[in-house]
């Protein structure tokens, strides 16, 4: 078992503080990632200061986790990643990762993925963690497979991106002590 669920080589994950607007505010108004969310608006910093403010930081009362991935070297925020859909009766819940566009490919990703499902599993005892991922988003399905995400269905025509539809890949990973 972990030592330190969170903590990792290059990356710690923590809870979202006030101090994370800014951070907050540019990624969740970036339109680059609005095509793999459901959200069709921009966010004001008011909205995410009670989104702040109103979370309880409990995945069981709020169905949901938010935590900041942070650089171990600086403490600077360099992404964030999430639990939601959560359903404790099952023991699932769905991931997000985000990654600022300056800090991809130096790893954080994948570290920052490995620290959340030990979380998952290990401490939260969740039986199963999964995720949608569009098609043509090889850096996503290639960070999911390597952290021991499989394939297990395909959603035609899923997302509506401008005018063009696209598939999604639905990737799940069970509790590898489950098995």
């Amino acid at each position: 078992m972990a030592t330190s669920f969170l903590l990792g080589e290059q990356v710690y994950l923590r809870a979202v503080e006030p101090k994370d607007l800014d951070v907050m505010y540019d990624m969740e108004n970036d339109p680059a990632m609005w095509d793999i969310s459901s959200f069709t608006v921009p966010y004001s910093r008011h909205v995410l200061l009670q989104y702040i403010n109103s979370n309880q930081c409990d995945i069981f009362s709020d169905k949901q986790i938010r935590l900041m991935v942070a650089r171990r070297s600086d403490n600077l925020v360099v992404g964030t990643i999430d639990i939601t859909d959560f359903v404790p009766l099952h023991r699932r819940g769905a991931i997000g990762i985000a990654i600022h566009q300056n800090y991809r490919g130096q790893g954080y990703a994948a570290e920052a993925l490995r620290l959340l499902c030990e979380y998952a599993f290990d401490f939260l005892n969740l039986k199963q963690l999964y995720a949608y991922v569009a098609c043509d988003n090889l850096a996503s399905l290639g960070l999911f497979s390597s952290s021991g995400f499989e394939q297990s269905g395909l959603l035609k025509e899923w997302l509506l991106i401008g005018h063009e539809t696209k598939d999604v890949v639905l990737l799940q990973r069970l509790n590898p002590r489950e098995r």
